[in-house]
């Protein structure tokens, strides 16, 4: 897959919208993330639970070509009462129960799941598969009507959520981590509690996610370790009029028990 480039500089588009409105660009997502996983030696990865294509409580962001034929990275936001479990509750309930409980609680006042971060490797060193993705989570969430946000994160991950409004949630697993004998995997679950003020962001991540809330379509030169990238944000959420967050809200159910650890849920963030 070819980059645009525009004087130098990588130039993608950042678009979010809500999974069950645009299935062509859900497919994109899963065969990008497909082909990530795989060049990385990730096995199974025909099994991955793709049910989220048609979970009416799933919003998407998608970092693709101008033209949109090409993909290169993206993540997603699940909120609690769609069609399926958090990915996190069917990750780690089989491991500590006690997160169904912690999710319910959270989701009387609407609550989601930041997950499924990937970036490709024709962009990887800007940012796209950490950061920029990361804010525009946080920021279009507020639009979704979230009041907080989970996340289940790889220990490289855990410092760049942290800055952003995460907080380690210590009460779950083991001081907040879980081990997946199977998966080689230690995974830290955050929360992040406070999605209207970011009252726990530092003050670089707390500017800009406000800056992007209040310029949904926007273009911007952004810049990560003296490497810059062009992107043209399109975060407004299409369709907003059909969705009902008390509704969703209403549906969710407390789970009680998961037999046994899906590594199909595996989504980081």
């Amino acid at each position: 897959m070819e980059i645009e480039f525009n004087n130098g500089n990588p130039v993608v588009r950042l678009r979010a919208f809500r999974a069950i409105d645009d299935r062509r660009s859900c497919e994109l997502f899963v065969e990008g993330h497909k082909r990530v996983l795989t060049s990385i030696g990730v096995e199974k990865v025909t099994s991955s639970n793709n049910e989220w294509m048609d979970n009416p409580a799933a919003f998407v962001m998608i970092v693709e070509s101008l033209d949109k034929q090409n993909v290169y990275g993206g993540a997603r936001i699940h909120v609690a009462g769609g069609s399926e479990p958090l990915p996190i509750e069917q990750a780690t309930g089989a491991l500590d129960p006690s997160i169904y409980d912690l999710v319910w609680q959270y989701a009387q006042k609407g609550t989601g799941e930041g997950c499924g971060l990937w970036n490709s490797r024709e962009i990887a060193g800007y940012g796209i598969g950490s950061i920029f993705l990361t804010r525009v989570g946080v920021a279009m969430s507020r639009q979704i009507g979230l009041d907080s946000l989970f996340g289940l994160c790889a220990p490289y991950t855990v410092k760049m959520a942290q800055s952003v409004g995460y907080e380690i949630e210590y009460g779950i697993g083991n001081n907040g981590t879980f081990y997946y004998p199977k998966l080689d995997l230690v995974a830290t679950v955050l929360i992040l509690r406070d999605l209207e003020n970011l009252s726990a962001a530092d003050d670089e991540n707390k500017e800009a996610i406000i800056s992007l809330r209040e310029n949904l379509k926007c273009v911007r030169i952004e810049e990560l370790r003296n490497k810059k990238i062009e992107i043209h944000y399109d975060i407004e959420i299409p369709n907003m009029d059909k969705w009902d967050l008390q509704a969703t809200i209403a549906n969710a159910k407390k789970l009680t028990s998961t037999k046994s650890i899906d590594e199909r849920n595996i989504n980081l963030l």
